[in-house]
């Protein structure tokens, strides 16, 4: 996806149905969830888990933020994270339709074991709305980013720091969880970008993306490669790069190869700022929350969203669903300043603490 195209899409889309709902929003009349057309709506917000701090730092309150903005402070939001568990999951969806919520964001831990009760709510009247990974079942809509232009940034910037010596040695693959659709995006467009241009000696799916399952197969691949011979390291995440670097360095790797990441955490940005992960995935959750909110109020208030959608998407089990996607980009020493901290994500005394603080005057980071 054309990233400044893909911008402007949502930012379009995005105007276009605060207008949309700004006009409807005191209209009286059913809707969906058998709600009437007001501003008192009740959304459902499910988050899988809570290891990787975007879920609770951003997405959770950017998406308050905007049920808020659309329903002049008078929606509700009922939240519950399922910490990893697709059971748990399945529970809390009973839980939102017993409580008679008018509309379900779902970030399914387990995209398949989420379907049958996608379905309850949607036999429910609920309408459901995926979020970050496209459930299955009957979805209402989709937002999340580009998954496969994610991997192809990850894989370009890799190429970028390997330069010329890209076939000098090997390279690992830590992919996410196969539990996780996007995972599988992630994967093919790293691969789409990487084939042919370097030897991938070992390649992992990590179970349930846990730093420490990284670090444990990392040491595997040091075993059987010798740390000698690794060049790079595709890491599908910053979770996952941590229990990377923790195994090189445990390895007793003294140069660091480049190794890749993905959601601009925290911990991610300082060990880009200090030269120990090369980059990171920026992915800007202000947009993809708003798209989620906005459609979220627009179905409890049973208006169309086709004004918001900027792409049309297949699940396994559902054609055509209504989608936003954004793209993601790439982030490394050069650009923290104009990416995290010009956005408000971080301040720079968050990331320059005192063990960061030289590393980040050297990059002009003060």
């Amino acid at each position: 996806m054309n990233t400044h195209l893909g911008r402007v899409v949502v930012a379009v889309a995005a105007t276009a149905v605060s207008a949309s709902l700004a006009a409807c929003g005191s209209t009286e009349g059913a809707g969906a969830g058998g709600s009437a057309k007001s501003e008192a709506i009740k959304v459902g917000l499910l988050l899988p888990e809570d290891q990787t701090a975007r879920y609770e730092k951003f997405d959770k309150p950017l998406i308050e933020k905007e049920i808020a903005k659309f329903t002049r402070g008078k929606g509700q939001v009922v939240y519950a994270n399922a910490k990893q568990d697709a059971a748990a999951q399945n529970a809390q969806v009973e839980a939102m339709i017993t409580r008679k919520v008018n509309v379900l964001i779902i970030d399914a831990v387990d995209a398949k074991a989420i379907a049958g009760s996608v379905k309850k709510a949607k036999d429910a009247g609920i309408p459901v709305i995926a979020y970050d990974r496209l459930a299955e079942g009957p979805i209402d809509a989709y937002t999340s980013f580009d998954n496969e232009d994610v991997g192809k940034v990850q894989g370009k910037a890799l190429l970028e720091a390997l330069g010329d010596k890209a076939k000098d040695g090997q390279i690992v693959m830590m992919n996410g969880s196969v539990t996780d659709p996007n995972a599988k995006g992630f994967k093919s467009g790293a691969h789409f970008v990487l084939d042919g241009k370097v030897n991938v000696g070992k390649e992992y799916d990590t179970v349930d993306w846990k730093p420490e399952n990284a670090n444990t197969n990392m040491a595997a691949a040091l075993s059987a490669l010798g740390k000698g011979k690794i060049i790079g390291v595709y890491s599908a995440n910053d979770g996952m790069a941590g229990g990377i670097i923790s195994a090189l360095k445990a390895a007793g790797v003294s140069t660091l190869p480049p190794v890749t990441g993905q959601d601009a955490e925290l911990a991610g940005v300082q060990r880009i700022v200090a030269g120990e992960q090369y980059m990171t995935v920026y992915k800007r959750y202000a947009p993809e929350a708003a798209a989620a909110a906005e459609m979220a109020v627009a179905l409890a208030q049973g208006e169309k969203i086709d004004g918001l959608i900027n792409q049309i998407v297949d699940s396994p089990t559902t054609k055509g669903v209504p989608s936003v996607l954004v793209p993601g980009v790439p982030l490394t020493k050069s650009n923290v300043r104009s990416t995290v901290v010009e956005d408000g994500v971080y301040t720079i005394a968050e990331i320059c603490t005192d063990k960061y603080r030289a590393a980040c005057e050297e990059i002009g980071l003060k």
